[in-house]
């Protein structure tokens, strides 16, 4: 069993505390790892390691082109610890190897991205209106970052922050979720090993309540970023405005995946399943909404029906296992409860909604794959992230009543629209309320596009220039070239 500990200004340590917390395999519950258990003395110490690490190190002024080609050498890394790092991702979260190897491609591309774009914006002259002076505007580091990330996508998702941070010249302290920890900390050590100062980046590990909150509410740090659920978001949030810090917060989605009459029938059922099913439904852009227009509602559901029953639960390292289990038994029994309400609400279950029976099965959070039919919005299930295999289909009958069904949610994170007529495909995505919309495809992300959402789904974005964007500050440099005096007084 391996013993992990935390990374402050530069070394290795146990929690002040001693307290560890064993870290299980959701496949079959087998304890894989110890690791320490951080608590708010821990989260201080990171907070002013990270601090003068910012205000009295080199770290900020290093031309951005040598930050730049250090947060290279880390994708260098990751790409060649590939396999160990998906290995590792895989005993954490449940899902398959075969995701977890794309995920770390995909983990690299985004440090290899900022590397690049570290030394790319000098900043902007600015044509002054005032004789004998010169204005330009200059983009800084914001400083010391906390960095909070979920237990779906645990290095994914701290990519996105830590490789624009770095690349931009702040100093950080990422919390990776207190259940999905190891990737984190297996590239804190690439982190290290490409030659990061001291006190740069630093990684806490606890519960959210004992460090995270603290990252949140301290006068010490600049900027907070939060990946999670809703209602803990709003806790960052308020916690944030204590010294007025910049936020952003990624909070999930209930996306809606629009499928017209005249889309490619069995394209579109194949990208349905995958919206949804895709690592167990525990994605924040998971099509969880279906809507379909009603000529062809009927002959869809039995289409998703057949191909559902064809689903291939199992051990994420076993070639044919197309779906792992759920991340703990709490938030399986969240999905159950999920499943009792919606039946409550009249929905109709079509196929699933238990534990699955297997033998191979039962040490695992498994669930079924889940469709209701016979939804529409004023369900809980269609509104609220279930954050598991449960697909709500809902019908409609004109492109005016998609729009007004894919947009009546709190959420407004993504969706999709699928219909062989491109200027339709056009006007609906442009009344849509998301901040990702995809035309006859379902999912695709990738490092320069910027990611975030509308409503309640968070504020600011991630990926692209907008995620180096905000990790840094605007200052505008103003100066007069032949200063006289104003005989004013």
């Amino acid at each position: 069993m391996n013993q992990k500990q935390m990374f402050i200004n530069g070394q290795w340590l146990s929690a002040e505390s001693g307290q560890t917390r064993t870290i299980i395999n959701p496949f079959n519950q087998q304890v894989i790892a110890e690791v320490a258990e951080g608590n708010e003395k821990d989260t201080q110490y990171a907070i002013d390691a990270a601090r003068q690490a910012f205000d009295k190190g080199d770290w900020r002024h290093t031309p951005a082109l040598e930050r730049g080609k250090l947060v290279s050498k880390i994708a260098e890394l990751i790409e060649r610890d590939k396999q160990e790092l998906a290995e590792l991702e895989t005993l954490d979260t449940g899902k398959t190897l075969t995701e977890s190897i794309a995920d770390m491609e995909d983990i690299a591309e985004v440090f290899r991205y900022y590397g690049g774009l570290a030394d790319k914006d000098g900043g902007e002259v600015i044509e002054s209106p005032i004789p004998d002076s010169r204005s330009k505007v200059v983009r800084e580091p914001v400083g010391v970052c906390g960095q909070i990330t979920p237990w779906n996508y645990p290095l994914l998702q701290a990519a996105w922050k830590i490789a624009p941070a770095l690349a931009a010249g702040n100093t950080l302290i990422i919390k990776p979720s207190e259940i999905t920890p190891l990737t984190t900390i297996k590239v804190t050590e690439l982190i290290e090993e490409a030659g990061v100062p001291a006190g740069v980046a630093n990684l806490i590990l606890g519960s959210g309540a004992k460090t995270g909150q603290m990252l949140a509410e301290s006068h010490l740090v600049d900027l907070i970023s939060f990946t999670g659920g809703i209602e803990t978001g709003r806790k960052v949030m308020t916690a944030a405005s204590s010294n007025f810090k910049k936020i952003a917060l990624e909070l999930g989605g209930k996306n809606p995946n629009i499928v017209f009459d005249d889309a490619e029938f069995d394209t579109a059922v194949d990208q349905a399943m995958n919206a949804i099913f895709f690592h167990s439904g525990q994605v924040c852009s998971a099509g969880a909404r279906l809507l379909v227009q009603e000529t062809i509602h009927d002959e869809f559901v039995a289409a998703l029906v057949e191909r559902t029953k064809q689903i291939k639960l199992g051990n994420g390292f076993e070639d044919t296992t197309q779906s792992g289990p759920l991340i703990s038994e709490e938030h399986r029994e969240k999905v159950e409860n999920y499943v009792t309400i919606g039946i409550n609400e009249g929905a109709e279950l079509e196929i699933g909604g238990k534990r699955p029976k297997g033998a191979d099965l039962q040490q695992g959070f498994f669930f079924e794959p889940t469709i209701f039919t016979n939804c529409h919005t004023s369900m809980r299930i269609v509104q609220e992230e279930t954050f598991g295999p449960i697909l709500t289909i809902e019908r409609f009958e004109t492109e005016e009543q998609a729009i007004q069904l894919a947009n009546d949610s709190k959420y407004g994170l993504a969706g999709a629209v699928w219909t062989k007529d491109i200027r339709k495909a056009e006007r609906v995505s442009s009344e849509l309320r998301m901040g990702t919309v995809w035309i006859n495809d379902f999912h695709p992300y990738f490092a320069q596009a910027p990611w975030g959402g509308y409503k309640s789904s968070g504020i600011g974005r991630e990926l692209g220039k907008l995620g180096l964007e905000e990790y840094t500050e605007v200052k505008h440099v103003f100066e007069n070239t032949n200063p006289q005096p104003l005989q004013w007084f």
